[in-house]
């Protein structure tokens, strides 16, 4: 057999091993992840309900999902272990302070203060800004004089005539 023949098995046998070889690693992180846990830590289980652990056994937790709910998981069973910024804005709908975190995006919002000033600029704020449309009064002057005429005259509808 020559190396060209062989060269398409070597491949897939590659492809295997880097293919179990990450499904591996995967699982390791999704177990360091479990052992992570302990009580008081927010998570989420594999069916997307969200819990406060209580208890963590060797196979089983035991979790908080609500006042007088405690419910028994397998370990297997727990999808993610939340941070507590992340529990409280999914479960009890408290934002983390992003103001001090977010850079604003022009320096605008540095440079304005709390107190009205009088000076021109911000006069010229609170006038009209033309986008090149006109008001319904400059139509009305460049309409044709016979236009006008014949809206004069009242319009008919559908099942309307002169008939009577």
């Amino acid at each position: 057999m020559s190396l060209a023949a062989l060269l398409p098995f070597i491949v897939l046998i590659g492809a295997m091993i880097l293919m179990t070889r990450s499904a591996k690693k995967k699982q390791q992180q999704a177990a360091d992840m479990r052992n992570q846990m302990q009580p008081g830590s927010g998570v989420r289980t594999i069916g997307g309900m969200y819990a406060t652990v209580k208890e963590v056994n060797e196979d089983t937790v035991l979790v908080d999902a609500g006042p007088g709910v405690e419910l028994l998981f397998a370990k297997n069973a727990i999808g993610a272990v939340l941070t507590d910024d992340e529990y409280n804005r999914i479960v009890h709908g408290i934002e983390h302070d992003l103001k001090s975190d977010v850079v604003p995006d022009d320096a605008s919002s540095l440079t304005e203060t709390d107190e009205p000033s009088d000076d021109a600029s911000s006069a010229s704020d609170d006038k009209r800004i033309d986008l090149g449309k006109k008001d319904a009064a400059d139509d009305a002057t460049d309409e044709p004089a016979e236009v006008k005429a014949d809206e004069a005259e009242p319009k008919k509808t559908h099942g309307e005539s002169d008939a009577k």
